[in-house]
């Protein structure tokens, strides 16, 4: 197998341009839309682990958690229809990513933002007001299609607007709100469980409409990218922008290129098809394997289920809700470090020490929790330090995946993409991710109930596995604009077998090809 690592050739174009002002708050504005992804994966765990939130729409789990005391704490959460409640979402999620590429690439990204902030809207108008169970799925399934219109279009918004030499900066702001919505809820599920009358679960589910109209708002007033300007023919109006956004008059070269790019795109006929072709092998390779192994992690048993799973092991419900609020402000903070270090250090190098930090805080915790539950799920009066230092080790764990797996599970797959293909293979990352999504929360309290600490064992072999994939197969990606970075992929020892070394810089030969579609 090929060696880790490439090469940068020679020749690297270096665009002239600067972080200006107007960027840099474009690209806040626009990296918002990860809030609703956030504040629903913290949302989520906490009202699960609400008693009145239980009492009303699953007493069954109400039951095994309160009192029926025999019930083994592994399984004590263990419902299928809990389980749909939370897992609905993300299975909408990947259908609406599909056709968000669609949208994406021939209205533009701001168009997906919007449709995700109103659909998410309406799904949070719902599960507040909920009264049956169906409801709460119904809600559930609006907001998945809210996020799957927002996560496909912003990565990509983003890794277009943000001047190569700080893309990873301004694209990790992105998974900086997923992590801030994932804060802010678990802040909001603590307080709001201590309202009296159990109606506190109603203002968790119904406070989604702020991140919503956030996004919302947001895509109103966003400008749109260069590169999304040209695929749709306003030429003009994309050279403008691009000077707007660079801070500068001088912009031929790198305008040229995306023209380039954009005349190359329009020459391909389905991208989906040609995302088969084995000259974007590598590509595809990454859309599949980097979503998939951000979800085996293990990091949404943490983010879904930490509330309950901090229950499980022997938290008191407000201690259980205050140990998920510390994971969220250290996810906040190394999400920070992310930002600093991704374009001094490099993708590979968070990768895996990232990796190698998790790997050993999941073995830590599952030799934490098997020494003290066994496989009876038991534990009998655990001491407080005990529980600590467990929640020491998550919250280790939580760093590394937050200034790796966490930001970078978005950054590579939305800069590495020529631009023919990059809606399509942007579904297919978020598609993907959703996918994993859903089948982890699906079986997660099943996994809990009969692997017991064993599922910690279960994902530190998933993230083993995964470092050694980026070891040895991802190539560097920082300080190359986002039209060269085929580059990456004919100088890789491995890679370069599948690239047509003839091709032109974003992987289609120019001249040849069916007119695309209008």
């Amino acid at each position: 197998m090929a060696g880790g690592g490439i090469p940068i050739g020679g020749g690297n174009k270096e665009y002239p341009g600067n972080l200006t002002p107007f960027v840099t708050i474009t690209c806040i504005v626009a990296a918002m839309g990860g809030l609703i992804f956030g504040y629903d994966i913290g949302i989520s765990g906490g009202v699960t682990s609400m008693d009145p939130f239980l009492k009303k729409f699953f007493p069954a789990v109400y039951r095994k958690k309160n009192k029926d005391k025999s019930t083994n704490q592994y399984c004590q959460y263990d419902s299928q229809t809990l389980t749909m409640f939370t897992s609905s979402l993300y299975l909408a999620a990947l259908l609406s990513s599909l056709v968000a590429s669609t949208i994406t690439r021939r209205f533009g990204r701001k168009l997906s933002m919007l449709f995700g902030g109103l659909l998410f809207l309406v799904g949070a108008l719902i599960n507040g007001f909920a009264n049956h169970v169906w409801m709460l799925i119904v809600g559930r399934i609006l907001l998945g299609f809210g996020i799957g219109f927002a996560n496909q279009p912003v990565p990509l918004y983003l890794s277009e607007m943000a001047p190569y030499k700080y893309r990873g900066a301004l694209n990790i702001g992105f998974q900086l709100s997923i992590t801030i919505g994932i804060l802010v809820a678990n802040v909001l599920n603590y307080f709001f469980a201590k309202i009296k009358g159990g109606w506190g679960w109603r203002l968790s589910l119904g406070g989604a409409m702020v991140p919503a109209l956030i996004i919302t708002i947001g895509s109103l007033v966003l400008p749109d990218t260069p590169n999304s300007m040209i695929e749709r023919g306003d030429r003009d109006g994309a050279k403008a922008q691009l000077k707007r956004i660079r801070g500068i008059e001088d912009v031929d070269e790198e305008f040229n290129d995306l023209v380039a790019a954009s005349e190359a795109s329009m020459q391909v006929e389905n991208p989906w098809r040609n995302l088969l072709q084995r000259k974007y092998r590598p590509q595809l390779t990454m859309a599949v394997l980097i979503p998939f192994f951000q979800q085996f992690t293990g990091i949404n048993v943490i983010m879904f289920y930490a509330p309950v799973l901090f229950n499980s092991i022997g938290f008191k419900d407000d201690a259980s809700l205050m140990s998920a609020v510390i994971t969220g402000v250290v996810n906040v903070v190394a999400t920070c470090v992310s930002i600093y270090g991704v374009d001094k250090w490099g993708r590979r190098a968070l990768f895996l020490e990232g990796g190698a930090q998790m790997l050993i805080c999941q073995v830590a915790v599952a030799a934490a929790i098997g020494a003290k539950f066994g496989t009876s799920g038991n534990p009998g009066n655990l001491p407080e330090w005990y529980a600590i230092v467990v929640v020491l080790f998550i919250c280790i764990y939580v760093a590394g995946f937050a200034w790796s797996w966490g930001p970078l599970g978005w950054l590579v797959p939305s800069e590495i993409f020529p631009l023919e293909i990059r809606s399509a293979a942007q579904s297919v990352n978020v598609s993907v991710n959703m996918l994993f999504t859903f089948l982890v929360a699906q079986v997660f309290l099943i996994m809990l109930c009969h692997m017991k600490f064993g599922l910690f064992l279960f994902f530190a072999f998933f993230v083993l596995v995964m470092s050694i994939y980026v070891f040895f197969l991802l190539p560097e990606t920082k300080g190359i604009p986002i039209e060269e970075m085929d580059r990456v992929w004919k100088s890789h020892p491995f890679w370069s077998r599948f690239v047509e070394h003839g091709d032109h810089g974003n992987g289609v030969e120019m001249g040849k090809g069916a007119p695309k579609n209008v």
